[in-house]
Order: structure tokens, then C-alpha cells, then sequence
């Protein structure tokens, strides 16, 4: 494979993590206030952030869509006890790296998530231009070595649903807008503005910075249970328009995902290393 088509595949596989993690890179609002609801709204939210955190697994259906780029949809399971693990089924619904994708056989992926690595099955065609093995394994320590790497490889570590509410409680505008039904769910909504050097948590903060970001507009849902059911990010990048939305429901559902057979797998650095002898 030439190693720029490896580049593409690597940024469509890792890009199934999106919505379901604060990302992406945007303007920063020229003024805000913060608004008179806010502060009856921030004891509500710190308790939804702890309780969602608490809850420690959860099923996940969320949407992204990249600019022109990329959109896609994830449906799966993802546990946050000691890092991420879980499983997500990808499936690429449209842009320019989607139709790149379908060129390769690849119109879906199931992605697992596990301690040392990140695991993606690409399908039979693509296997059959790897040597006839359906996995790519991207391990954690090699992703620090491409451009934001240590970035991408914190946070795919360290993303949890929680996150989405601790960057609401950084925002200057926070507000409730009122009761809603949500999936069938009576919810709170909660909306901001999130200006990243507001970010009181210094690792957030600095994985952010790293990433470019300077603020993102937040709408999140609140259930009665304080579990946060859904959020919608968005932000504005050089190239176009983000919005990620995501739904959790099933908190405290089993989550158990394997490795998959080693025969099976290709290593993504090796692949990688093997496409520089024929690239672009």
C-alpha cells in the first residue's frame, strides 16, 4: 500500500473516537458574560459530573461530521474504570475520505479499545492489500510519534462522558435552558461557550492547547438520575465546520472486549514501514 493511503486510513480509523470526547479546534467568541443562571446551574452540573464519572461504563451512539472530510456514526459500548476499553461499530456515512475509504473495500469498522492499543478491523478487501489480515493494531506509544500523537494517545486513553460536563462547568456563560425529553428521558439542558484557557483541569487544558483548540460551544442533557444522556459539540476548524453529537444510555452495562487473534493482526507501525518503500 503507498504510505499516503495508510496516512488516510489511519486518520478515518482513529477518527471514530471523535463524538465521543471533547476535540477539535475553534473561534474564540469575541465577548462573553457569564449569565445570572449560571451560578444555581454549577452545584447541578458538579453533581452529574460525578455521577456520570462514577458510572464507569455505558453504551454509546453518536454522530461526527468533519467539514467536507469526513462523516461518520459510532454505536457500541465503552467503559472508563482504568483507562478507555470497549468496542464501537464505525460505519462511514460520507466525504472525501469516506469515498477514499469505500475504494479500499471500507465502509465499516468495528474499533476496540483496549490497554496497550487501539484495534481496527478494516474489512476483506483491505486485508487482502495487508497480507490477508483483517486488523490493524495501533499501539498507544506509537501514536506518540505521529504529528499530535501524544495527544491522541492521552486522550484515547483518557476519554470518559464526564468530560463533556467538567468542560461545561469551565464555561463563562453556562445556562439552563430548560426541561426537555431526550430519548424518551425527561432532561435539564444545559448550554456554553467553553473558552480553553478557562479549563481548570491542567491536563485537559494542556491537551487541548496542544490540539489547537480555543473554545467550543457545549449543549449537554441532564436526566433525573444526574447521568448525562446526551451532548452536542461544535467548533469551526481549517478545514470546516465540526459538530459531534453523542447519546449514552445503560450506564453500568457489562462491558468485556477481547484482543483480537494475533494471526490476524497487523501492526500498524510495521504497515506503516512496509508503505515507505512505495510511496506517493
Amino acid at each position: 500500500m503507498k504510505r499516503s493511503t495508510v496516512w488516510l486510513t489511519t486518520a478515518a480509523a482513529l477518527a471514530g473516537l471523535a463524538a465521543c470526547t471533547p476535540s477539535g479546534s475553534s473561534d474564540r467568541p469575541a465577548e462573553r458574560k457569564r449569565t445570572a443562571s449560571a451560578p444555581a446551574s454549577l452545584p447541578a452540573l458538579r453533581t452529574a459530573e460525578r455521577s456520570t464519572e462514577r458510572a464507569r461504563t455505558a453504551r454509546v451512539r453518536s454522530t461526527t461530521v468533519m467539514g467536507t472530510q469526513l462523516s461518520l456514526t459510532a454505536d457500541g459500548a465503552l467503559a472508563w474504570r482504568d483507562g478507555l476499553s470497549g468496542s464501537l461499530t464505525i460505519e462511514y456515512t460520507g466525504g472525501t475520505a469516506a469515498e477514499t475509504m469505500r475504494a479500499l473495500g471500507v465502509t465499516s469498522m468495528e474499533a476496540r479499545y483496549l490497554a496497550d492499543a487501539y484495534y481496527a478491523r478494516m474489512g476483506d478487501t483491505f486485508a487482502a492489500k495487508t497480507g490477508g489480515k483483517h486488523w490493524l493494531r495501533y499501539a498507544y506509544d506509537d501514536l506518540k510519534n505521529l504529528g499530535g500523537g501524544a495527544d491522541l494517545a492521552d486522550q484515547m486513553r483518557s476519554t470518559t462522558p464526564n468530560q463533556s460536563v467538567r468542560l461545561l462547568l469551565d464555561s463563562d456563560d453556562v445556562r439552563q435552558l430548560g426541561r426537555e425529553t431526550v430519548d424518551g428521558q425527561a432532561t435539564t439542558h444545559y448550554t456554553g461557550t467553553v473558552d480553553v484557557e478557562d479549563v481548570t483541569d491542567t491536563e485537559l487544558r494542556q491537551r487541548l492547547q496542544n490540539a489547537d483548540v480555543t473554545a467550543e460551544t457545549l449543549d449537554i442533557w441532564i436526566n433525573d438520575r444526574n447521568l448525562l444522556v446526551k451532548k452536542v459539540e461544535k467548533t469551526s476548524t481549517a478545514n470546516g465546520r465540526v459538530t459531534q453529537t453523542a447519546h449514552y444510555s445503560d450506564y453500568g452495562v457489562k462491558v468485556a472486549v477481547q484482543k483480537p487473534p494475533a494471526a490476524d493482526t497487523e501492526d500498524f507501525k510495521s504497515l506503516l514501514s512496509q508503505s515507505s518503500t512505495n510511496p506517493t
